[in-house]
């Protein structure tokens, strides 16, 4: 079941993602940048490193308004 992840560059959110786990979520959202495998540094399950940037996934619980 996929779980929604807001991820992050440093402190300024850049992108939301559906994925099973915020590893996924991270490799999802840097190879659509172009991003390479061997470009990025898993620093654990919830955050990569690329070219000096440190990208982190935070589990999103907002639920949409029913409005």
């Amino acid at each position: 079941m996929a779980q929604r992840y807001e991820l992050h560059a440093g402190r300024r959110p850049v992108a939301v993602r559906a994925a099973p786990s915020a590893q996924v979520a991270l490799l999802d959202y840097l190879r659509s940048l172009g991003c390479r495998d061997d470009e990025l540094t898993r620093l654990g399950s919830a955050a990569i490193a690329w070219r000096g940037a440190v990208y982190e996934a935070l589990p999103n619980e907002e639920t949409p308004s029913r409005g």
